[in-house]
């Protein structure tokens, strides 16, 4: 057993600390003895805290023995940590991570079906009976999904268009196959892309602003307001946002395949010397329905997914102005991802 006597403030810290460190408790339980201390400051108080965290760190346990009333309400200010517990083997550790993270995953999959069940059936709802759709908001959030990224996809696919013709103009001369450049640019285009590129650029462009948006109504309880009034966040809020960006979608990736083939044009006829008209007959000849269908078609199942993602992150933050920015950055990651991963099982699924 330890014991202090008389003050224990801040011109009597060096004394105390004398005594603390010179201790031979050897006892799993090291007991302090606070009866003979007349009075404390916030010092002296830090002083014993210290010394606790010291002994937690050695896997021992402080107990305060005698103190008063008013002592003891001080003590209380700083709360003395726990000794640290008995480390778990590093096999026991690995299999409770490894079942941490299965339980979230599972969740996070529950999660996903609830959503994409619950939107389903408000749309239909919505549809067969034509009400419950704010259609208004539809409309509001088109404009900013869609008109608003149109230049910036219009920009990136021309690019891209450009550079994949230049990159195989030196190659396609080489054998002299110049105008098999016009297959390589449509059919790329709209198979792979455009629908890629503006899902791209939309998941990082509206895939977090729906993750921020909710997220922060997560965090200032307006989704608990909007259940109080019952009106379900999903019919609220994702619905408008999925009817939206399932026609903004597809749209956009018509965009990005006339960007895109029209940059590969550029480069054919200036620096391929190919045609314009031998460019535009080839392209009728290459470019299949199919291939046009098949993007439109996976440009809704991007679309899909970006709002759901967003809306899931949105919905799982918790915490403060911080977890809103985490929650935006694994809607724009996690967006992305998702997007890649469809796109390779759609081109499965459509060409083999």
């Amino acid at each position: 057993m330890i014991a202090l006597e008389g003050p224990l403030t801040y011109d009597r810290v060096v004394a105390a600390r004398a005594v603390l460190d010179g201790s031979t408790d050897e006892g799993a339980v090291v007991r302090l003895d606070l009866g003979k201390v007349t009075e404390a400051d916030s010092a002296g108080v830090a002083l014993l805290a210290l010394f606790a965290r010291s002994a937690a760190a050695a896997g021992k346990s402080v107990e305060i023995v005698n103190a008063s009333p008013e002592l003891r309400r001080t003590l209380d200010l700083f709360p003395f940590p726990k000794p640290d517990a008995q480390k778990a083997p590093a096999t026991g550790k690995r299999l409770e991570n490894l079942g941490t993270a299965t339980v979230e995953v599972a969740e996070l999959i529950l999660q996903f079906m609830v959503l994409a069940a619950d939107t389903a059936w408000f749309i239909v709802l919505g549809v067969v009976q034509r009400r419950g759709i704010r259609w208004r908001e539809v409309l509001y959030e088109m404009s900013a999904m869609g008109s608003r990224a149109l230049s910036v996809v219009g920009l990136i696919a021309f690019l891209v268009g450009a550079t994949m013709a230049l990159q195989s103009a030196q190659q396609l001369r080489t054998f002299g196959a110049n105008i098999f450049v016009v297959d390589l640019i449509g059919i790329s285009m709209t198979r792979e892309l455009g629908p890629l590129m503006a899902a791209i650029v939309v998941a990082g462009r509206s895939g977090s602003a729906v993750a921020a948006e909710i997220g922060t109504m997560v965090i200032t309880e307006e989704i608990d307001a909007l259940k109080t009034m019952g009106l379900h966040p999903t019919r609220f809020l994702v619905v408008p946002k999925l009817l939206a960006i399932s026609v903004t979608q597809p749209l956009l990736t018509i965009l990005a395949n006339v960007a895109g083939i029209f940059g590969g044009f550029l480069v054919a006829v200036l620096y391929l010397d190919v045609g314009a008209d031998t460019f535009l007959s080839r392209l009728e000849q290459t470019l299949m329905l199919k291939d046009v269908i098949t993007g439109l078609v996976k440009s809704v199942i991007f679309a899909q997914l970006i709002v759901s993602v967003g809306a899931i992150s949105g919905l799982r933050t918790k915490g403060g102005a911080d977890a809103v920015g985490r929650s935006t950055t694994t809607a724009v990651v996690a967006g992305i991802f998702a997007v890649i991963t469809a796109d390779a099982v759609a081109s499965l699924v459509f060409y083999f």
